[in-house]
């Protein structure tokens, strides 16, 4: 099993902020982001924050986007289609997507549109 899943994402997210704030990016984006992807809107994202919700667990309450499979392309050289385990697929998803939000690409491309 991979360490990342069980790191809370409390321990990651301000990582995810700090990157995209450094990218002209927000936070509110950022937290669209996982809203479309995981369902949670910010009070259940804060909830899981404050929690300290591992990713594993994070993930297993979520209700996945049905487009997130239309998430595509290489996070640290691993294209996210064709991670096989379907917890690390969706850590890569979003990855991918909080790579996307720091190059600049419009809000209605990243949330597949």
């Amino acid at each position: 099993m991979s360490r990342i899943f069980t790191s809370s994402v409390a321990s990651v997210y301000p990582l995810y902020v700090t990157k995209l704030e450094r990218k002209g990016r927000s936070q509110a984006e950022l937290d669209a982001v996982i809203e479309w992807l995981t369902g949670f809107d910010r009070a259940a994202l804060q909830a899981h924050l404050d929690a300290g919700t591992t990713f594993e667990d994070f993930f297993a309450d979520a209700q996945l986007n049905p487009r997130a499979s239309m998430i595509t392309g290489s996070v640290c050289g691993v294209r996210v289609e064709e991670v096989v385990d379907p917890l690390m697929q969706k850590i890569r998803y979003l990855d991918k997507l909080v790579d996307e939000l720091a190059k600049g690409r419009p809000m209605e491309k990243v949330l597949r549109a």
